[in-house]
């Protein structure tokens, strides 16, 4: 698929950024992908790549341009056990400071400015997120229901907002939990809210699985999760072609 670098107006300047879609002269469905706290790197490009193959246009974004380009702060290949703890005191100060007034702010541009390309259809659009990226993605679903038909997260800190956040999504919500990040008791409070909120959703916890499954360039990564996570994903997706 075709990868294009793009710059983003947002209220504090440019926001820099890719997209993967299909050349083949077509508008398709346009979806958010937002990253997850390690940022925008070769893994999220296959990530793009690999959705914008099913036929959607995939819009990601830098989360921490107000920091400078991508990547923000320089990640080894591999994000092993060893290099994880010196890693994350470099990113906690930039996810501390994109605070949920500025994420709900870029979040506007980003929708703005996916709309707006020639490749994407018109219609509902989607966000996906990973991890932090989950959060950004249901609240930006939670800001925008008019705009966002699907929404899905993925060992995302999703409830941190309270059961509020959901009172205000409109869109069908898949999200995928890690194993080692939410137990069978609290998965149950979480689906509960949904259900009070009158969430259309799945969410489940994937058996193995710990935080950060679906990255391949970190120890979190499993297969059968990853796996599970498209197998979840694209018929959600699926559905702003059908419903749209």
């Amino acid at each position: 698929m075709p990868i294009k670098t793009l710059q983003i107006p947002t209220a504090d300047g440019k926001a820099d950024a890719f997209a993967a879609f299909p050349d083949h002269g077509e508008r398709h469905p346009g979806v958010l992908m937002y990253a997850d706290g390690f940022g925008i790197r070769p893994v999220l490009r296959d990530m793009a790549d690999e959705l914008a193959s099913h036929r959607y246009y995939v819009l990601v974004p830098n989360l921490f341009h107000r920091h400078g380009p991508a990547p923000v702060v320089e990640l080894p290949e591999h994000i092993g056990e060893e290099e994880r703890p010196a890693v994350f005191a470099r990113l906690m100060p930039l996810i501390e400071a994109h605070t949920a007034a500025r994420a709900l702010s870029d979040a506007d541009a980003y929708l703005r400015f996916l709309t707006a390309q020639p490749e994407v259809g018109a219609g509902p659009v989607a966000v996906t997120g990973y991890c932090f990226g989950g959060l950004l993605a249901m609240r930006t679903a939670a800001a925008h229901p008019d705009q966002v038909a699907a929404g899905a997260a993925f060992h995302g800190p999703v409830g941190a907002d309270g059961p509020g956040l959901f009172s205000r999504v409109t869109a069908r919500v898949q999200l995928g939990h890690a194993e080692g990040d939410l137990t069978p008791e609290a998965l149950g409070e979480l689906n509960r809210a949904l259900e009070a909120a009158g969430v259309d959703h799945t969410s489940e916890i994937y058996p193995g699985t710990v935080h950060g499954f679906t990255m391949s360039d970190t120890d979190a990564f499993s297969a059968s999760g990853l796996k599970r996570h498209w197998d979840r994903l694209l018929p959600l997706l699926e559905r702003l072609r059908t419903d749209g």
